[in-house]
């Protein structure tokens, strides 16, 4: 196998910073891939190619959070376009059921930290029709 340069981690996150939703694709499956990782989890095989979503899904899951500390907010388990699902929150939402099946956009929020340390942007989403 050859050496990695960088992190799939890594390379996901220098997206974020340039506000770009990645994911990757396995030409041998024909299949999305996400959270970033090494070898396709379809059949073991590597490289993986990075592609970049248009940023449009469905809503497949939504809840809502209540922490010890702090107020409540949704999580979602949102259906790309592309293929492929991921867990962020959409704002504005209730976390109802009703909100199932609703379209939605990415749109990337700062991290608060030390101006030297900051992390990525945040994938956050927002309702299509709002």
């Amino acid at each position: 196998m050859n050496k990695i340069e960088r992190s799939p981690l890594q390379v996901w996150q220098d997206h974020l910073r340039a506000e770009e939703l990645a994911y990757q694709f396995s030409p041998d499956a024909n299949k999305a891939v996400f959270y970033p990782r090494l070898v396709c989890p379809h059949g073991g095989k590597a490289p993986l190619e990075w592609r970049i979503s248009a940023g449009r899904g469905t809503v497949y899951s939504i809840s809502r959070v209540y922490p010890i500390k702090g107020e409540s907010y949704p999580v979602a388990l949102i259906d790309l376009d592309e293929g492929f699902r991921m867990m962020s929150t959409v704002e504005g939402a209730t976390g109802e059921p009703e909100e199932i099946g609703r379209r939605v956009r990415v749109t990337f929020r700062a991290v608060a930290g030390e101006a030297d340390k900051l992390p990525p942007p945040l994938p956050v989403f927002v309702w299509e029709d709002a």
